[in-house]
């Protein structure tokens, strides 16, 4: 990606940071309208870290959970790299579950360890580890939850608190030393692995997978496509046979439907925040499973289907699934450039809506590049993970729209053998994913994908 950076614009002017964005922001967030108060645009600047690991406001801490490398507490080997997306899950005696995926390719430096009933394909590198927390904080245990899976990168939560990782490939069989397909979803339970097995979600396709949502109301699943190459991914989503049936249930089946606006084939051409459409179309997917063709390249009738470059982050809230477009290039075959988008689509209403677009900026200094990993934070507010060169952010958006920097990697990656490429006279340092917040919103916890790092975050939060 490009080193420079990307800021949100604003039709109603520079918020408070510098940064600007367009589109009705409020409209993301559940919180109390209140809950920052008049004037509060963050939590300050970020203050340096002397142990040069992760730069926070005044007043904030952090606490390291895990490190790739160490010794997994269970014995079982030790913590595998790539840490990325990842959710947190209220236990019994007010203990923490969190679940957190290994986005590995055969290539990954430290593979997920195979475990007996949990390992998919011995061949696959990723997976899944569950941390346990207890009351205070401090680490109970940490375990695989699942391997054998590859480059686990998103996923998302159900409403009976189990975990979602998606595999954003198509490989197949035979494929990079493969002895089975991937490109599906796993269902995780963090508390106990064992009784989600390794098992994949067939019936709710076979493609690069990123993040889904699910509709606590209907128990339908949303899923996003994260395609970089032409024709560019879609936005599914998955009717189970038993919606909110808790684990294992999806394993019953259901059907796959694509998202169709008609008139639009790609959705990178509307840059307009506020533009609505009223007339969504869910069409059914010939071939879930892809045994012939990748699925955005199927046939879907004579009026088509709607594309779109890089779909990431996706998540339920205020009665709507919200889903990120990371960026756009007409070089690389989009119908227009753009540098993040945030849509909103209502199922009651059939409705999708472009709440956010994102800008370029020049200021290398400013956070916001290629938005990817989401979440909402419990007082009301959103916190976007940065994934794109250069320095990286966590950073938040309030309820009046303005932005600040909520903590930044200060883990420089300066070996040219890095995936970056980084030099100590040009560092890059790793992206952030996987932010989301405890049960009862008191403790944010983050992942620095590499080197892979989990960290807990407290402090004032209001």
């Amino acid at each position: 990606m490009s080193a420079t950076r990307r800021q949100i614009l604003a039709a109603t002017g520079a918020a408070t940071t510098g940064i600007a964005f367009t589109g009705a922001v409020s409209e993301l967030f559940t919180g109390s309208a209140a809950a920052l108060g008049p004037g509060h645009s963050g939590y300050g600047p970020l203050i340096t870290d002397p142990d040069g690991l992760l730069d926070l406001p005044k007043g904030f801490r952090y606490q390291v959970l895990s490190r790739e490398g160490d010794p997994l507490r269970s014995g079982e080997g030790l913590v595998p790299s790539n840490h990325d997306g990842m959710a947190a899950f209220a236990g019994r005696r007010g203990r923490t579950h969190l679940v957190r995926n290994h986005e590995n390719r055969k290539n990954a430096p430290l593979a997920v360890p195979t475990v007996e009933g949990l390992t998919y394909d011995p061949m696959g590198k990723g997976g899944c580890t569950a941390l346990e927390l207890d009351g205070r904080g401090n680490v109970l245990g940490e375990r695989v939850a699942i391997a054998g899976t590859a480059v686990n990168c998103a996923g998302g939560p159900t409403p009976w608190n189990t975990w979602l990782t998606c595999e954003e490939t198509e490989d197949r069989a035979g494929t990079n030393g493969y002895t089975k397909d991937h490109g599906f979803i796993f269902e995780v339970d963090g508390a106990d692995p064992h009784r989600s097995g390794a098992v994949p979600l067939t019936a709710m396709g076979r493609f690069q997978h990123e993040a889904i949502a699910v509709d606590p109301h209907s128990g339908i699943v949303y899923e996003t496509e994260d395609a970089f190459d032409h024709p560019f991914g879609l936005f599914y989503r998955f009717l189970p046979e038993k919606p909110l049936g808790g684990l294992g249930s999806l394993r019953a089946g259901g059907a796959l439907e694509a998202m169709r606006v008609p008139g639009v084939p790609d959705l990178s051409v509307i840059q307009e925040a506020g533009t609505v459409f009223d007339r969504v179309e869910w069409v059914p997917v010939p071939d879930p499973l892809a045994r012939e063709t990748a699925i955005r390249f199927q046939d879907f009738g004579p009026r088509g289907i709607t594309h779109a470059q890089k779909l990431e982050g996706c998540y339920w809230g205020d009665r709507s699934v919200y889903f990120v477009s990371s960026f756009a290039r007409g070089s690389d075959g989009s119908g227009a450039d753009h540098f993040g988008q945030v849509w909103k689509y209502e199922p009651h209403r059939r409705r999708l809506t472009l709440v956010i677009v994102f800008g370029p900026d020049t200021d290398i200094d400013l956070p916001g590049e290629s938005p990817d990993n989401i979440c909402l934070a419990p007082g009301g507010g959103l916190m976007v993970c940065e994934d794109g060169g250069g320095a990286q952010h966590v950073f938040g958006v309030t309820r009046r729209g303005e932005v600040y920097a909520m903590a930044r990697n200060a883990q420089a990656l300066t070996s040219a053998a890095t995936a970056t490429g980084g030099t100590a006279e040009k560092p890059e340092w790793g992206e952030f994913a996987g932010v989301t917040f405890a049960p009862d919103g008191a403790t944010m916890y983050v992942n620095c994908y590499t080197p892979g790092t989990t960290f807990a975050v407290t402090g004032p939060w209001r």
